[in-house]
């Protein structure tokens, strides 16, 4: 190994077209493709040590030694990347994320693609953008989004090697804001994991997943345009569709507070009035606001106002998971 330890720090993503379900558990390879967008300054940063004297791997989040089923997530991850290597040498993560950890903001997104980046480089592997995605997608699915920078879109290819994601729009490319209005900070009983797992007892899944590349398609063209009045309506429709297989899965997932329905009619009711404004939602009670910069203070403050909203976190589109300075 031409180096021992390394740091990274990678942002959340948001997707917009939204992945949900498998064709291939092990390997995580999407029913559908998926579009999103890096959310600079929600993000995770990541530092992995390998250590000969280590007789298992170690994972602090936050500050505090990890449970077992995440160290064991962890550990699992670590070991594709040491197969690369050719090493069994263990390892301490320490890892921490600056938003709430299991509430619906991609956390595993930014976790696995920074514990990607950090291991990979603290391995010595010189690793391709696309290499780095296809080997996140490992961890986290949608983690491999949080790879390249900007607005991405995960191709769900055929296999290992051809799924991975890869940028559409560099984040410059259109001044959008996620407006994240936190409703809970609860950590979710059903991960996103388990959560695709269930998505095929649901009759309503082979609809969504059929229609995907047409909602694909239409959601592209608008991010390409810089065109809101078609981004909306799209990413709304996209958005009810996965909770609607959540909700029909067996057994039910139903991720929504009473507070989360109330946005949604608060956010459908303002752009009514003609501001720039639209919802999206990822699997926990939490919603993605999004809007144009020119809305976004007018949009802040009335998120602020809302009932049951305990913080709104803001986030403009951000770069792609890379190496940093411990």
């Amino acid at each position: 190994m031409t180096s021992l330890s390394a740091s990274a720090r990678s942002c959340s993503n948001i997707a917009f077209i939204k992945y949900w379900g498998n064709r291939d558990d092990a390997l995580r390879l999407p029913a559908n493709g998926s579009i999103s967008m890096n959310l600079a300054g929600i993000e995770t940063i990541t530092r992995v040590e390998f250590r000969q004297e280590l007789e298992v791997d170690q994972f602090i989040l936050n500050g505090a030694l990890a449970d077992a089923a995440a160290t064991r997530r962890v550990s699992a991850h670590l070991d594709h990347l040491r197969k690369i290597a050719g090493t069994a040498v263990k390892a301490r993560v320490s890892s921490t994320n600056n938003f709430p950890t299991g509430a619906g903001i991609a956390s595993s997104a930014s976790a696995f693609s920074a514990l990607t980046v950090a291991a990979a480089k603290a391995l010595g592997l010189d690793l391709e953008e696309a290499e780095l995605s296809y080997m996140a997608r490992l961890g986290s699915g949608s983690a491999c989004r949080s790879i390249p920078s900007g607005f991405v879109e995960w191709r769900p290819g055929l296999d290992h090697v051809s799924s991975y994601a890869v940028s559409i729009a560099p984040p410059e490319h259109w001044d959008l804001v996620d407006l994240v209005a936190i409703v809970s900070t609860a950590h979710k009983e059903v991960g996103s994991t388990g959560g695709h797992a269930l998505a095929p007892t649901s009759p309503l899944q082979d609809a969504r997943v059929r229609d995907a590349e047409r909602r694909l398609d239409e959601c592209r063209r608008a991010i390409l345009e810089r065109d809101f009045k078609a981004f909306a309506p799209i990413i709304e429709l996209d958005a009810l569709m996965m909770h609607a297989v959540m909700m029909t899965s067996q057994p039910a997932l139903i991720y929504w507070l009473p507070e989360t329905l109330q946005l949604i009619n608060a956010v459908r009711a303002w752009r009514g009035e003609g501001l720039d404004v639209a919802f999206t939602i990822d699997a926990g009670p939490n919603v993605h606001v999004m809007a144009t910069a020119a809305n976004c203070l007018e949009v802040e403050a009335r998120l602020k106002q809302q009932p049951g909203v305990i913080n709104v976190l803001k986030a403009r589109p951000g770069a792609g998971a890379h190496a940093v300075q411990a």
